[in-house]
């Protein structure tokens, strides 16, 4: 009995050795990567571009992740997204929290689970150095000065309480662009922010000291209270160690790190950003082609309420601009789903709602040259292929089609043209596409001419090829059917 005995204990052994896991010591499964959300385009301090190296992002909001990333021994990885949809986004789940110098107000603090405070700022009135009409926010007023600022920040806020001319900017380098150029008067934004852009430029100046108290804080959604604790105690935990403070003293004044990047660094950033748009334009020409043809054939063939379908959609498409449309497919129809309870949710990915927006678009200016290349095929043709014998559906396929091909090639490629550069509104959607990270690139390098023409080659890369194609095809085309 004892060999027995020994085979049996070895084989329970073995088996043990096969079977997972799940004694109270072993390691738990490692947590997928926490999804960060921010805006890197001109957004110095809290998240830009290296200036060593264009692919990698540095920031104090960076290093923040980082030390954030440690504390909760998760990964943090960081998705691009623009400013001004960060919270929508947020709202989406594309992402699992947002961070991006978002200000602590009464509206986000009611609808979206805020940090504790990780930053205090105060606002800071910036100048031209040769103005001496401002000395204050009051003189502002008295004086009816246009102060340039961010929408939907405490400066804006602070500016229309007070009666105060303000012009609105959607990013941070324009608006002190715009002052020194004298094009306003004033900028009224963050400290951090005049830090890094205004005091470098020998133009501006600081206007008083700061002013305006206030706190910057994570955002996430309300269901995320367990994750927002854990956040928050992260943050308690790195402000007792002093790792907040070095954090920040290490951005307190702006980096002397001159910009070392090399074309080819940027061009191969911008050579990824152009594949998406030639996939984006690619995919969408071709939605927009094949609903364009069965939009022409409704209107021109079609019974009645088929016909008016088809001008409605049309007109509709033609009259609204594609940047609505792309805002209502990835931000809108989740929600109305989401409020009349549908069982089936109208959430997309960026990329499909870009294509389908650009598709459902371009088909209606793809129907009207169809149509016209159509009508413009005599009618004889109908009837000699009637005498032959030959079916309607057989005249129009082998017949009139083909011919109105010469027609329609050359509108059809200037379409074409015109979808590549309009992808460049896909960034509202969080899409970086080739003008995108041009904005990127160059607000982040103030490289604005070199950047601006590697981008321009790109883009001409793109488009000079289809009309030399687009003239291939048509002499190869006129051809056949003459």
């Amino acid at each position: 009995m004892k060999p027995l005995a020994l085979i049996g204990g070895l084989f329970i052994v073995g088996l043990s050795l096969h079977l997972p896991h799940t004694a109270k010591g072993s390691d738990p499964p490692p947590l997928p990567p926490l999804k960060w959300g921010a805006d890197a385009e001109g957004g110095a301090p809290y998240v830009f571009k290296d200036p060593k190296d264009p692919a990698h992002n540095i920031g104090f909001e960076v290093d923040l992740a980082a030390a954030l990333a440690r504390e909760l021994k998760r990964e943090i990885t960081f998705t691009q997204y623009d400013y001004v949809s960060l919270l929508p986004g947020l709202e989406r789940r594309d992402f699992d929290f947002a961070m991006n110098g978002l200000e602590v107000t009464p509206d986000r603090t009611q609808r979206y689970r805020l940090s504790r405070p990780y930053y205090t700022y105060k606002l800071q009135l910036v100048t031209r150095k040769d103005d001496s009409r401002f000395a204050s926010l009051d003189d502002c007023k008295a004086k009816r000065a246009v102060v340039g600022t961010l929408g939907d920040t405490a400066a804006q806020r602070l500016l229309d309480k007070q009666g105060i001319k303000n012009r609105i900017y959607d990013g941070q380098v324009e608006p002190y662009a715009d002052l020194a150029l004298g094009r306003i008067d004033a900028v009224l934004l963050d400290l951090p922010i005049a830090v890094y852009y205004a005091q470098p430029n020998p133009k501006l100046k600081f206007v008083g000291e700061p002013f305006a108290e206030g706190h910057y804080a994570i955002a996430f959604r309300k269901d995320q209270e367990a994750l927002a604790q854990q956040v928050d105690a992260a943050i308690d935990r790195l402000a007792a160690q002093g790792e907040l403070a070095r954090i920040f003293e290490k951005w307190r004044i702006p980096s002397d790190i001159p910009v070392q990047w090399t074309l080819g660094a940027c061009a191969k950033l911008l050579g990824e950003a152009a594949v998406t748009t030639i996939e984006i334009s690619l995919a969408s020409m071709l939605v927009a082609v094949a609903l364009g043809l069965v939009l022409a054939t409704m209107r021109l063939y079609g019974p009645a309420p088929l016909r008016w379908l088809a001008v409605g959609y049309i007109e509709f498409f033609r009259g609204i601009p594609v940047l609505l449309f792309l805002v209502f497919l990835y931000y809108g129809l989740p929600g109305i789903s989401a409020q009349f309870g549908w069982p089936v949710s109208l959430e997309m990915g960026r990329m499909t709602a870009a294509i389908l927006g650009f598709g459902l678009n371009y088909a209606a200016y793809e129907a009207e040259i169809y149509r016209a290349g159509i009508s413009a095929v005599p009618h004889g043709q109908w009837e000699a292929a009637a005498s032959l014998g030959m079916a309607p559906t057989i005249t129009f396929r082998r017949i009139i089609l083909p011919q109105a091909i010469r027609t329609i090639l050359p509108p059809m490629t200037n379409d074409f043209v015109s979808l590549f550069k309009d992808t460049s509104v896909v960034s509202v959607i969080a899409v970086v596409e080739l003008t995108k990270q041009y904005l990127i690139l160059s607000k982040s390098s103030q490289m604005y001419l070199q950047v601006g023409v590697l981008t321009a080659i790109y883009y001409l890369a793109m488009s000079i090829p289809l009309s030399y194609l687009s003239q291939y095809l048509e002499r190869k085309w006129s051809k056949g059917v003459r």
